[in-house]
């Protein structure tokens, strides 16, 4: 008998509807699921794997955007420091004499687009080309006071086997910038140029980096490599000696005596008759027994110096800025008085306290001290923040601008810890004579001018 074909025995050859053959439909589904709903799932199968496809390819297309904008901006960047504004009208100027050349005819305009255009050209070809100087730069003094001169050298050396042409060295200070001719360097051959940087006001300047340029004659096109980092030149307030000056006192067993009495303490200063309240402890029997009558010890306070500067900077208490600079450099020299004592200095403003550890480090920081910015309050906001973060303070300068009245002085004072001893010092240009008041517990001393302070502390003193 013969065997039917295979055609027409199904089951001895399946085809799913999927594409794959040779597998029984019954082994890749359920008895209950319907063909079509196998073919949707792959659909929705194929449809997640193509999803992370699709959202990587915009990543990456995103990502190759961003670093083409990045690049372009970097060009235009390039472009805009190489062009001088010379060179921006020569060569829109090249461009309109070109058209107006090929727009009429005109063999004038034509010669003269040409002229422009080889101009610009040949200027190009001096920006190419090494300047390969080895640089050095040297400021004697990195710390002035206002009105000395800073004198630095810069030194430039050709440590290449070729010659060097004669090129332009900018050396920044600040918001100028000085500008060096250095002539034709043979090999290992070295030029010098010593400079001097005035100053005139205080704060701090950045000296350098120092860059070396390249340029056509004309000044269409520039070029400058940085060759060096910049040096920071701290220029410091004007400061003021005073001798003589001995405040700020806590009590401690290594500080110094004062004139003062206290009940208790450890240096010993003379007998007395007992008053109550006296501590029995101090009785002295001895003597007791002699006289008849109670006697007790006296003692002078030893105390360690803890001195606070409160340094104003809100705008408003200063009529302007000349009083602003009094102020810093009044609070410059009673901060430096403590310190040459070996007092413990703390100086602050309302934008927190400044590092003076050291003389120069409290003068580095009132260098760069500026106005206070935002609603920080003023002195006596100052006041309250002393109180608050230097509670055992012995005594607190006050130092602020003529702005401030005699019933914020006396607010602010009031906000200072108890038994503390408080000097206000007010900057005012306008005050031919230093004046003295008394505003509730403080001493207030009003000056124009920092050559007044010394004597105006020594009538407090006194």
């Amino acid at each position: 008998m013969s065997q039917a074909p295979d055609t027409l025995n199904p089951s001895r050859r399946v085809r799913r509807r999927d594409g794959v053959s040779g597998v029984p439909a019954s082994a890749t589904r359920g008895p209950a699921e319907p063909i079509d709903a196998l073919a949707e799932d792959d659909g929705a199968d194929d449809a997640a794997l193509v999803a992370p496809r699709d959202a990587t390819s915009a990543e990456r297309r995103r990502e190759r955007l961003e670093a083409a904008r990045r690049r372009v901006t970097r060009v235009l960047r390039t472009v805009a420091e190489v062009v001088q504004p010379l060179g921006w009208v020569l060569i829109a100027v090249a461009i309109l004499v070109w058209w107006l050349a090929f727009a009429y005819g005109w063999r004038e305009f034509l010669v003269v687009a040409g002229v422009l255009t080889a101009t610009i050209l040949v200027s190009l070809g001096f920006l190419f080309g090494r300047t390969t100087y080895e640089v050095g730069l040297d400021l004697t003094r990195t710390h002035v006071v206002v009105g000395e001169r800073a004198v630095g050298g810069l030194t430039l050396a050709n440590r290449t086997s070729r010659t060097l042409l004669p090129s332009e060295v900018i050396l920044p200070v600040g918001a100028g910038r000085g500008v060096f001719q250095v002539p034709r360097l043979a090999p290992d051959q070295e030029h010098e140029e010593v400079f001097a940087i005035p100053t005139t006001s205080r704060g701090v300047l950045s000296v350098g980096p120092v860059s070396v340029r390249r340029g056509d004659p004309l000044g269409l096109f520039e070029r400058a490599n940085d060759r060096r980092q910049a040096v920071d030149l701290y220029v410091h307030p004007r400061t003021t000696a005073l001798d003589g000056l001995s405040l700020g006192h806590l009590r401690d067993l290594e500080g110094l005596p004062a004139q003062h009495l206290a009940r208790d303490d450890v240096s010993f200063h003379a007998l007395r008759e007992y008053q109550p309240g006296d501590d029995l402890r101090h009785v002295h029997w001895k003597s007791t027994a002699r006289i008849g009558e109670l006697m007790v010890r006296q003692y002078e306070e030893t105390r360690r110096s803890h001195f606070v500067v409160g340094l104003s900077s809100l705008p408003d208490e200063y009529r302007e800025a000349e009083e602003f600079e009094l102020a810093i450099s009044v609070a410059g020299s009673v901060g430096l008085r403590a310190l040459r004592d070996s007092r413990v200095l703390d100086a602050r403003t309302q934008q927190g306290p400044l590092r003076s550890i050291t003389a120069r480090r409290f003068l580095d920081e009132l260098s760069m001290l500026g106005h206070s910015r935002g609603r920080l309050g003023g002195i006596v906001a100052l006041a309250g923040g002393i109180a608050a973060q230097a509670p055992d303070a012995a005594v607190v300068v006050l130092v602020t601008g003529s702005r401030t009245d005699a019933a914020e002085l006396r607010l602010a004072c009031s906000r200072l810890p108890q038994g503390v001893r408080a000097l206000a010092v007010v900057a005012d240009t306008r005050v031919g004579a230093p004046a003295l008041q008394r505003i509730a517990e403080a001493d207030v001393i009003t000056i124009g001018a920092l050559d007044q302070l010394p004597r105006a502390i020594r009538k407090v003193l006194s």
